[in-house]
């Protein structure tokens, strides 16, 4: 006995599915830069309002807002925080973005993945560092960084700063660049001008860590060669886990020089 045909859906009807729709990738940036930086403004802002409305004056408010661990953490938890919130109300109108910009279930292949392009890092980073060098003598590469944790007491205050400066920059910071800016770029341009364009911008993010001494360029020599490697991790693991073992593991050396062996 034959189906009533007039029940069977159309074969037009079947075939036209409906695209995932994807965001344009000049907007990917655009929006990927404004969380990262703008919720750092946006939270120094609203952390700004408590010394204001003690009526403390501009130095001690400056002091308060600079030199205070429990705030510092504060301000790095809110504004990494803020920043993926971002992202994520971003994405959550296009079906599969999560997936698309390297977040998905973490594998036990990517810690190691991480740990095997440390020496990669740290090769590029000497090339580049001695090519910099050649090329342009007068830059100071020997300037401190300016982290805004000014030497950690004690165990809470070695915890805050080991979570604001080990722990959320690499999880908020690869979800940003190599997570929606690289994946946008890469639409948009050829491959390598997606590296490049990543890898520029993590480092100028980096630049005015100087504080007031100006321009801290040898900042942006480490990022730029860091993210050439967590790009081709983001890549190799089709996720972010890798890149941000990576990211973690390099900052987290720094921690343990700078607050452990207080070699600088």
């Amino acid at each position: 006995m034959s189906k009533d045909s007039s029940k069977l859906p159309k074969t037009s009807e079947v075939s036209a599915k409906p695209s995932r729709k994807s965001w344009r990738p000049w907007l990917g940036v655009i929006v990927g830069m404004a969380a990262l930086f703008g919720s750092q403004i946006i939270i120094g802002i609203v952390l700004s309002i408590y010394p204001a409305i003690r009526g403390w004056d501009a130095t001690k408010s400056n002091n308060w807002l600079t030199n205070s661990i429990v705030v510092q953490f504060i301000f790095v938890a809110l504004a990494e925080t803020l920043a993926v919130a971002i992202i994520y109300f971003f994405l959550k109108r296009y079906k599969g973005a999560f997936k698309e910009i390297g977040i998905r279930k973490p594998k036990w292949l990517d810690p190691v993945y991480g740990l095997l392009g440390l020496p990669a890092y740290l090769a590029i980073y000497f090339v580049a560092l001695n090519i910099v060098t050649k090329l342009a003598p007068n830059i100071n590469v020997n300037e401190k960084q300016q982290l805004g944790f000014n030497s950690p007491h004690g165990a809470l205050e070695l915890t805050l700063t080991f979570i604001s400066l080990v722990v959320l920059p690499p999880i908020a910071e690869e979800i940003v660049f190599r997570g929606l800016i690289f994946t946008s770029l890469k639409k948009w341009i050829p491959m390598w001008g997606a590296v490049i364009g990543t890898s520029l911008l993590f480092a100028a993010g980096h630049l005015a860590e100087g504080g007031s001494a100006g321009l801290l360029y040898i900042a942006a020599i480490d990022t730029f060669s860091l993210s050439l490697v967590l790009i081709y991790l983001r890549e190799k693991t089709d996720g972010l886990w890798a890149s941000m073992t990576l990211h973690a593991l390099k900052n987290g050396i720094a921690f343990v020089a700078l607050f452990a062996l207080h070699l600088t």
